[in-house]
Order: structure tokens, then sequence, then C-alpha cells
């Protein structure tokens, strides 16, 4: 079945279509989610609720306004820094290991190996060094564009600007 077919059945509440598209996209959703919570439990229960999400609100996508596969990671993203900002999160996040630390303290490299989760990371490591930044922190590591600009040290308006522009460079990338 082609991929609009699929959408357009999504968006028609078709159970079969929503167990397609959760077969597509679970794998890379989960990847972008965990990126973001470190945790595989949080992020697997969390890539549900957006598949839940996308359900009840499958009538808001429009195609016009771009693919399906972006609208639906921008909810996972969005769920997962929702769940990372949440008083529950962060009381438990008190209680972590030492390894957890470790694990997420920056490291020389610019990309980890779970951003390959979504298929992305050979375009992203073709980027300028100043992209590379911006992009995973706030793809991968669920920044604000103000968390990255303190991180960065560098103006907010920098901020929005290099975002705007490296997601075009990458867009053109993967277009081509």
């Amino acid at each position: 079945m082609q991929l609009d077919t699929l959408i357009v059945n999504f968006q028609n509440k078709d159970e079969k279509a929503f167990e397609a598209l959760y077969n597509m996209y679970s794998e890379s959703m989960h990847g972008v989610i965990y990126n973001i919570v470190r945790d595989h439990d949080i992020a697997q229960e969390l890539m549900q609720d957006v598949f839940i999400k996308a359900w009840n609100k499958a009538d808001s996508y429009n195609a016009q306004k771009g693919r399906f596969f972006t609208w639906i990671l921008n909810i996972a993203r969005n769920t997962a820094i929702d769940k990372t900002r949440s008083k529950s999160f962060k009381n438990s996040s008190k209680n972590l290991n030492a390894e957890y630390f470790v694990d997420i303290l920056p490291t020389h490299e610019s990309l980890n190996d779970s951003t390959d989760a979504i298929g992305i990371a050979k375009f992203v490591t073709k980027l300028a060094e100043n992209c590379k930044k911006v992009i995973e922190l706030l793809y991968f590591k669920g920044y604000t564009q103000k968390e990255a600009s303190e991180a960065l040290d560098m103006p907010i308006g920098t901020i929005k600007t290099r975002n705007r522009n490296c997601i075009s460079e990458l867009r053109q990338m993967v277009l081509e």
C-alpha cells in the first residue's frame, strides 16, 4: 500500500493503517525519544503515547505543510521534551546513578551513535562544525533555543538563524 493511502486511511481511523505506520516509524521514534529521555522504559511508554496522540490528532496532519514522518517526529520530540520538564521526571532523575551522568556528559564527538536511529547522522556529519553543534543540541539532545544559546555562548538570534540555515542545508543534502 502506498504511503499516501496509508496516511489517508490512518486519518480515517483505519486500525490496519495505524498498525502499518506504527511498524514503519516506531523504531525511529523510539530512537529520537530515547536520545532525549535516556531511559528505555520511559522511551517505550512515550513512543506509544506519541502514536496515540497522532491517532487522535490525525486530522491536523496536512501533507501540504510537510512529510508525515516529520509531523510525527515533531510530536515525538515535543512529547519527550515535555516529559523531561515534568516534575515526576525531574524527581526521578535525582536518584540516578553515576553511570547515567557519565553517559550524558558532552563528548568530543559531535554526534553519538543513537543519532542514526532516524538515518540522518550521515548527513549531519557532512555539515560545518557550527551547524553540527546547533543541530545536535536542538534536535538530538532536546535543548530549547534559549538553552542552546547559553550552552554555546551565542545570542539566541544567531542560534535561530543557524538552525534555519542548517536545516535548509540538511534538506538539500537529503533531496540530492
